[in-house]
């Protein structure tokens, strides 16, 4: 079973993480992408360029083809989100973007189920790496709706739509949820 989390930076997403380590025996995890690209060299979150998106694109396809049950911390979801932001600021090429929007179509249908961490009642909290641009955020939380709530105009997601689940409410309330879905 592939399980991936998707959502803006800081949404409970790594804190929900730890709370399945702490429930799921025999599961394999994935803790990060986008700080593993940082810590190879490369500018993250609104310093963002075609070679980050394609290193992240990367980790995501790699991470997509793991077998036996795993959780992503973060999902090919977030590889198009956040890929699709930088091209609208004109800092990654239309390609760039058409590839992860592709990548998308493709994986997406990997996935058994995407857990979207709702931003409500998490407290926003500087970790040193997130962007702690409230604008930037807002951004990315209205490409997430977009995609979650219009007609969507993208090939394949029909495929892979159906399989998120909204999280929210406290931690507690959103492991029940997780629990419920993939045991």
């Amino acid at each position: 079973m592939l399980v991936g989390f998707t959502g803006a930076q800081c949404t409970g997403k790594s804190t929900l993480l730890a709370e399945c380590k702490k429930h799921l025996n025999n599961w394999q995890f994935v803790d990060e992408v986008t700080r593993k690209v940082a810590r190879e060299g490369h500018d993250i979150n609104t310093s963002g360029n075609d070679m980050t998106q394609l290193h992240i694109l990367k980790e995501h396809l790699d991470n997509h083809c793991m077998t036996g049950n795993v959780i992503l911390d973060r999902c090919i979801l977030d590889g198009y989100v956040y890929t699709k932001w930088l091209s609208d600021q004109g800092l990654v090429e239309t390609w760039v973007r058409e590839f992860a929007r592709n990548m998308l179509s493709f994986l997406g249908n990997k996935l058994d189920v995407i857990f979207y961490t709702c931003p409500d009642e998490i407290p926003f909290e500087d970790d040193g790496v997130r962007s702690t641009d409230m604008q930037f955020r807002n951004n990315i939380l209205d490409i997430y709706n977009e995609i979650l709530t219009s007609p969507v105009s993208l090939p394949g997601v029909n495929s892979w739509r159906d399989r998120i689940v909204k999280l929210s409410g406290s931690v507690e309330e959103r492991m029940e949820t997780i629990l419920k879905h993939i045991k």
